[in-house]
């Protein structure tokens, strides 16, 4: 028999049994979408995670680590690095990095000139943060101070609600972020713009300072030269350590406090140019690394005239790929280094967990609906049974009488899988309004696809379907094809 007649034969019988078709059909129906709509919504925070790492800029940056000053001198002394790991702040670091060797080098200006070399290195920006009190617009308050590389390619310094990105290295000019002009009373990011602000110091730093210029020498047939510079700072406020000029203010993304973060530089609310940091965590060190500083020298850990580096250093790439052969030519040099990509080969193990886990819960609801389909079959046999008595009487083979049965499975498993698909669009996309009504526009945040249906979703699940509803016709086609002839032809 042709597999068209065949085709044909499986729609007829189908057609005649209209409501136990439909019923049947409709358990596959909401089998296929419960499946399709619990996987679109893991695949949706799936891909919306990644999607938010890439937004963030975090595949083109990784964090190099150097070995601290504070722990040299421990080890020196007796101490253990891998239970003592402070900075020179006297902060305990994080514990070592996984898979990742401890750090043998510090990572001071000619390391960072070493890494620089790497090919596929862009550039390498030492983390240098520190908060002093600073002024503006008649307000003091205490704020975290970053320094940046100029010119900068982080996507964080790419949108300005005001103004533009520091000139120059050497300019005395400062980027703030857009909370930061609302903290210090500015109505708009605009009004920051050519404003003044001030890093506040110690006075009596100041004074030893002055002293120590006046004993170099630095005088004029006798007379000293710093005479005239103190009657010019005369009136002004002796706090006053550094001035700065507002050139940008960042602009804040949109449902994120503060702007949000960006990339692996720090999320401060100021930024100034390397330079001007490097200088001033120079001249204001810390009590914790002076002490640090000078245990390391004493103990020969390092030179006399060696500085003590930095913590870490944000190195950015040209390409996500080249961050293998990057992070390893760090391994050799003697540097720590972590990326985001290691923490997402982790989150995809987790999503692939929970697609898992929720594509088993939804099988459920399928496999009550291959019962069905079971039962839908034998009744069809036992209405059927003297048809079938008369097909085998005229020539029909058990083959072809299994195939019969199979195609009708088959048209009843296509039928509820591409029904039960467009029914889990049409959820996803309800739920994904309802959400963004509800819960994301009034948090002014951005719209966001919570469910994803790939086109292999959608047609798995219809083969899948498919493949279900064939498994549930085999007892019922075997049955049939057993089926006396006699006997049928008998049958009521």
């Amino acid at each position: 028999m042709p597999f068209l007649d065949i085709l044909q034969l499986s729609l007829r019988n189908l057609r005649e049994a209209k409501l136990r078709a439909t019923l049947t059909t409709m358990g596959v129906i909401v089998g296929v979408a419960v499946i399709v709509t619990m996987v679109s919504f893991g695949l949706g925070l799936q891909r919306n995670t990644v999607e938010r790492f890439k937004a963030l800029d975090l595949f083109n940056e990784l964090t190099v680590y150097g070995q601290s000053v504070a722990n040299l001198a421990m080890s020196r002394s007796g101490g253990n690095q891998n239970t003592n790991r402070v900075d020179e702040n006297g902060r305990r670091q994080r514990p070592l990095l996984p898979n990742s060797k401890p750090a043998t080098r510090i990572l001071d200006e000619a390391a960072v000139a070493e890494i620089e070399t790497i090919p596929g290195v862009v550039y390498v920006e030492p983390v240098i943060v520190f908060t002093p009190f600073v002024r503006s617009n008649g307000r003091v308050f205490t704020e975290l101070v970053a320094g940046a590389s100029v010119p900068n390619e982080s996507s964080r310094f790419k949108e300005f609600a005001a103004g533009s990105m520091i000139s120059s290295s050497d300019a005395a000019e400062v980027v703030v972020t857009e909370q930061w002009t609302q903290s210090f009373g500015y109505e708009k990011p605009a009004d920051a713009l050519g404003k003044t602000l001030e890093f506040l110091a110690p006075p009596e730093k100041k004074k030893d300072e002055r002293e120590e210029e006046k004993d170099s020498g630095a005088s004029f047939f006798g007379i000293p030269l710093d005479e005239e510079e103190s009657g010019e700072d005369a009136g002004k406020d002796a706090l006053v350590a550094r001035s700065f000029r507002i050139v940008g203010v960042l602009k804040e993304q949109k449902g994120q406090q503060g702007g949000g973060f960006r990339g692996l530089t720090a999320n401060a609310s100021i930024f100034v140019s390397l330079k001007a940091a490097r200088d001033w965590t120079t001249e204001y060190r810390n009590p914790m690394t002076e002490v640090a500083l000078e245990l390391a020298r004493s103990q020969g850990a390092i030179d006399e005239k060696q500085a003590e580096g930095f913590v870490s250093a944000t190195v950015r790439v040209t390409d996500p790929v080249v961050l293998t052969n990057v992070r390893t030519r760090l391994t050799e040099l003697g540097f720590q280094s972590f990326s985001i990509m290691d923490q997402l080969e982790q989150l995809r193990t987790v999503f692939l967990i929970i697609n898992a886990t929720l594509g088993l819960l939804g099988g459920i609801s399928l496999l009550v609906a291959s019962f069905g389909i079971a039962n839908t079959m034998i009744m069809s046999i036992l209405e059927r049974t003297r048809e079938i008595g008369i097909m085998k009487a005229i020539g029909a083979e058990d083959g072809e009488i299994r195939l019969i049965f199979f195609v009708e499975a088959a048209v009843i498993g296509f039928v509820g899988g591409v029904i039960g698909v467009l029914t889990a669009w049409g959820i996803d996309g309800l739920s994904n309004r309802l959400a963004y009504r509800y819960i994301l526009k009034p948090q002014n945040a951005s719209y966001v696809d919570f469910f994803y249906i790939p086109s292999y979703l959608w047609l798995g699940a219809i083969a899948f379907a498919v493949l279900v509803s064939i498994i549930a016709a085999l007892y019922p086609a075997s049955r049939a094809a057993r089926i006396d002839p006699v006997k049928a032809l008998r049958h009521d």
